[in-house]
């Protein structure tokens, strides 16, 4: 497994974990549906900024 497969599949689990958050949160719907496809539509760049943006209710 190469460094770029590793870092993929790291960014896979983080953008799962950050969906799966986004739904635990007490942020409205269309929030949880705009900030779910940021993260599949621009995964690193969309997890990054979920980090830094992103509903802080739950975390």
């Amino acid at each position: 497994m190469g460094l770029g497969s590793l870092f993929s599949l790291a960014l896979l689990v983080a953008d799962v974990w950050a969906i799966l958050n986004i739904f635990q949160s007490n942020t409205s719907m269309g929030g949880k549906v705009l900030w779910t496809a940021l993260i599949l539509v621009l995964p690193g760049l969309g997890f990054i900024v979920w980090v830094f943006a992103g509903p802080r209710s739950s975390r």
